[in-house]
This record gives C-alpha cells, structure tokens and sequence, in this order.
C-alpha cells in the first residue's frame, strides 16, 4: 500500500537560542498523538535565519546533531530539518536528513538568499539528496531553493519534495503558489514547513505550513500562525495512478544543471 505519515512542526524559533529551541521542539515532538515516520522542522531550527555562523554553528559532533539521533532513535521516525555546520573552515546551512538509525545524509543549501547576504557567511552545496525510504524517493531542500524550478525539476527521480523554510510573512502567497506550482509540474507531493513568530531582526513568519498532492490540492489544515505538529498519510497508490492515467513527464524537456 505504501503509505507514508508525515508530521509538519510549526514552531516559533528562539532567536540564537540552541538548547531553548531544542528544549522547546522536544515537548512538542512528545505531544504527538501518533507516530509518524517523517518529522519535518523548519530551517535553522536551532537559531531562525541568523548570518552569525561564526558564533553560532556547530561540528557534526555538536548539542543539535546528537539531539537528532536521539529524538530520531526515540520517535522511531526520520527527522528533518537544517542547522548551522561548521566544516573545513566552511559554514553551511545544512538539512540533516536522521533515520533512527543514526546513520544520516546531509544537503547543503544551493540557493544561497542575496537579499540577507546569506552567500557572503555560508558556503554553497553542489548536490541534491534524494533518500528511498518505506518505497518512497523523497528529495529535500531548503527555503530559497523554492524559487528555482530547474534545482527542483523531477525527471522520474522522486515522490515527495519536502521545503524547510524561514520565509516571511510579506511573501506568504509567494510561498503558496509556489509549493503549488512545484507539485503540478512535478506530479508529486509537495510539502513546505515554515516557522512562526518574530526573528531577531524582527522580521514576521506566518508558518503557512502545507501539503500539496500532486493535483495541485491541500491536504493539510493547519492555521497560518499556529504553532502544531500536524500529521498526515500520503499515499503513493494514488501518485502512481494518477502519473500512469495523466503522463506528463513524457514530454518534458532534456536539460543539464551547471554546478
């Protein structure tokens, strides 16, 4: 049948505050009514969108990595989310993707914002992460990467592509219609995990979290705003039918992605 349940956490984010964000995420992961195989957090979950990596990132040895080999060993589920990495002198804002296992795989933002100089503290990654798991190809990115439909475009590689973000209230229906662009032109599942609340340089997040079916249509219900872990099955029967009766990708156009 290969159903997946997913968890969208909705959190507020204690501006540089490690332990306090991780603290905060571990009551809510123990509120949880159900178990989930997937927990998505935002982006930077740890610290919100900070250009302070000097005084901020962590080793791969560090509180907020071992935490999630913890939570994951814990919860029985994969956890996503990304963190402030220091590695060979480099900075990156990298998502972890942590099975219970504990044996992770990283991706390192491509799309570094501009507009908060991001590219100026953290260094860029040069490859996508596309994970099996439960039958499912699951590729993870990261808030700007949104943006760039070419580092998005699915040539029969992945089922579910998941979006952990940091992105501001003002350019909330951005963000919604294009999460809903990227399931349609991709027939997949999209989902996108956003943060709530008010940063330290006091910009506003609405959180907006939402899953999108390949059709196009919103599965989730949670509340712009709302802090909630919300949980949900997908159902890849009904992505497969749906691809098998309406075959877009057979006339998609041939690229190739300059790194």
């Amino acid at each position: 049948m290969n159903n997946l349940t997913v968890a969208l956490v909705q959190t507020s984010i204690h501006w540089e505050e490690i332990k306090q964000n991780l603290d905060h995420l571990e009551r809510l992961l123990r509120s949880m009514k159900e178990k989930a195989d997937i927990i998505i957090l935002p982006e930077m979950f740890t610290t919100g969108f900070s250009m302070e990596p000097e005084k901020l990132a962590e080793d791969m040895d560090g509180a907020a990595v071992t935490w999630l080999k913890t939570e994951a060993a814990k919860l029985d589920s994969v956890i996503i989310g990304s963190l402030i990495i220091k590695e060979n002198k480099n900075h990156y804002n990298r998502l972890f993707w942590m099975p219970p296992t504990g044996n992770f795989t990283i991706y390192n933002k491509r799309h570094l914002f501009c507009m908060e100089d991001e590219q100026h503290h953290y260094s860029q990654g040069k490859t996508r992460l596309i994970e099996k798991y439960e039958g499912w190809r699951i590729m993870p990115l990261i808030c700007y990467d949104l943006r760039f439909p070419v580092w998005s475009r699915n040539r029969n590689e992945y089922d579910l592509l998941i979006y952990v973000a940091n992105w501001p209230e003002a350019r909330r229906e951005v963000w919604k219609t294009l999460l809903k662009a990227r399931a349609l032109e991709n027939q997949a599942y999209v989902i996108g995990v956003n943060r709530i609340g008010i940063d330290g340089n006091g910009i506003e997040y609405s959180g907006d979290s939402i899953v999108f079916n390949p059709k196009g249509n919103v599965l989730s219900t949670i509340q712009p705003n709302e802090e909630k872990v919300e949980i949900l099955t997908l159902s890849l029967k009904e992505l497969n039918e749906f691809r098998e009766k309406f075959p877009v990708y057979l006339d998609a156009d041939e690229f190739e992605i300059d790194i």
